[in-house]
């Protein structure tokens, strides 16, 4: 069975991009970005793979979910993400001029297929509602908490939804001062 791993750029008081959906505060540059693009460079768009001359093969996700305001992210094209199977939920989108699925209803019935699929995992890359939507169905959260405090904005899992316990499982601290923590569900 496969897994689903939200996979977040975090503030350190929980907000994953500003009110208006932009994350433009995140630093660009530093070890951390080193690191992402050795261990996670399927998470790299595709306008950023092109930008950079580089195209590796996908070894931990070959599956993308994101929500409606992620899909259509301040400044983004079509098909963010080539290289993966993409899917976006939303209630209201009806169709994309691209290869992206659109998930409209039975969220969960739908990702819970997608993870008996054979395959590589699958990333949550982003969403607060979505991810409150899934979060019996998360697996695996790995946060890049950043050492900035935003004060509002999109938190990290937006909406009600049942408390859920995860266990650490790992934590980095990089020099530019992000620190990745790795938690799996302890229910999983």
């Amino acid at each position: 069975m496969r897994k689903l791993t939200y996979y977040v750029a975090t503030t350190l008081d929980g907000f994953i991009a500003a009110a208006d959906g932009s994350f433009d505060f995140f630093p660009l540059e530093g070890d951390h970005i080193e690191a992402i693009f050795r261990e996670y460079p399927d998470t790299l768009p595709g306008v950023g793979r092109e930008m950079l001359g580089i195209d590796p093969p996908n070894t931990t996700f070959d599956t993308v979910l994101m929500g409606r305001a992620t899909y259509e992210v301040p400044g983004g094209g079509p098909s963010p993400y080539p290289h993966l199977r993409q899917f976006v939920v939303s209630s209201t989108l009806t169709g994309t001029p691209d290869d992206v699925e659109v998930i409209s209803d039975d969220v969960l019935g739908r990702v819970r297929a997608l993870k008996a699929e054979d395959g590589l995992g699958i990333w949550l890359c982003g969403g607060g509602k979505l991810a409150a939507a899934l979060l019996p169905e998360i697996d695996e959260l790995i946060l890049k908490v950043n050492p900035i405090v935003l004060g509002t904005g999109i938190p990290l899992f937006d909406g009600a939804f049942p408390a859920a316990r995860f266990v650490l499982d790992g934590a980095r601290v990089f020099e530019s001062g992000v620190a990745w923590t790795t938690y799996r569900n302890s229910a999983a």
